[in-house]
């Protein structure tokens, strides 16, 4: 059986969505069980979902839940109350380009859904299903193209990822990590290093968890030696996730990507973004637009809850940072993988 085929954070159960808990991973897997758009909104939030594609299937059903919650046979105050439910999940996470992207597409099915308030409800499910679907074959067709453009040498590559770009932050398989799970099918990794990524520690809860899961040969180390551990020679390149790519090809990432790829450059080794179509925003010309989000500095200043530093302290939280696209080698999407000069003629593909 396929990884794929067992780990779903988010998936349509009879009447409700269900998440996986990754607030809890990897010590405790907890199912949420969400009926609610208020509930989804919160989840979103609080990170119980997360991952850009992820959230943007969470959106879709988050739409189909408030759009359930509306009591009126009039479309168009359907219509008007809906746009209140969009708003309410568009504020929840700012970054993330891949919410307003499956917020956009359920308002646009809506709008254009012939027939009355009960039927653009049974339309707009079938939509969230049909994005959580799309979102898993776009992953594997990213892990396949992503597998054609690594470096042909070694034999077995020795890759290096940030954050966790895998099965739990998108439907199923994943877009960086979707990478590195297809080089291992294919007999080309030996092994994957993961950044522990503070101050949330995505890759050693998540990344880690998912890898030993599926046997997948992982080393973690902390965020600030993968500047030494490429001077050793120990990484063949970096492979990294997405939560919104500019028109130009910068790209927002968990905080600690942009240092990562300076130091990728500096060492001379190639680093790829893995991200789906959905995550460029053509509305942006460069990063310099790209909002950045900031959370609660308690992220910083404790671990679990375990104070670090003196209360007094001041702090900085911002969630992501932006990576100039002169340091990305090749963005791969299920189009195929292309430097980031080339993504401007993809505009006419991408689909709202």
């Amino acid at each position: 059986m396929s990884f794929s085929s067992q780990v779903f954070p988010v998936f349509w159960y009879q009447d409700h969505v269900r998440l996986i808990n990754q607030n809890q991973l990897p010590t405790s897997y907890e199912i949420v069980e969400i009926s609610r758009c208020d509930d989804m909104a919160t989840a979103i939030k609080t990170m119980i979902v997360r991952g850009a594609p992820a959230i943007g299937v969470a959106a879709a059903y988050g739409m189909y839940l408030g759009a359930r919650e509306i009591e009126t046979s009039s479309r168009d105050q359907f219509l008007t109350q809906l746009e209140t439910v969009a708003q309410k999940l568009r504020e929840t996470r700012p970054t993330a380009v891949n919410l307003f992207w499956a917020i956009e597409r359920m308002l646009k099915t809506a709008r254009q859904t012939v027939g009355n308030v009960d039927y653009i409800k049974e339309v707009l499910l079938q939509t969230a299903q049909a994005i959580n679907a799309e979102d898993i074959a776009t992953c594997e067709a990213i892990g396949a193209e992503g597998l054609k453009v690594l470096p042909s040498s070694p034999a077995r590559l020795r890759l290096l990822t940030h954050c966790n770009a895998g099965a739990l932050a998108t439907a199923g398989y994943g877009t960086s990590l979707g990478v590195v799970r297809s080089a291992w099918q294919a007999e080309r990794l030996e092994r994957l290093y993961a950044d522990e990524t503070r101050p949330r520690l995505q890759g050693a809860k998540l990344t880690a968890w998912e890898c030993v899961q599926e046997g997948i040969p992982v080393t973690l180390i902390t965020d600030s030696m993968a500047a030494h551990c490429m001077r050793q020679g120990m990484i063949d390149a970096v492979i990294v996730g997405a939560d919104r790519i500019a028109a130009n090809g910068d790209t927002a990432n968990k905080i600690g990507t942009y240092s990562l790829a300076l130091v990728a450059k500096a060492h001379q080794i190639p680093f790829f973004v893995a991200a789906p179509l959905s995550t460029i925003d053509f509305k942006l010309a460069t990063g310099k637009e790209i909002p950045i989000e900031e959370r609660d500095p308690a992220e910083i200043y404790q671990i679990g809850n375990t104070l670090i530093c003196p209360p007094e302290t001041e702090f900085y939280n911002p969630a992501f940072d932006v990576t100039p696209a002169h340091l990305i080698t090749a963005i791969i999407t299920e189009h195929g993988a292309m430097k980031p000069e080339e993504l401007l003629p993809l505009q006419t593909k991408q689909v709202v």
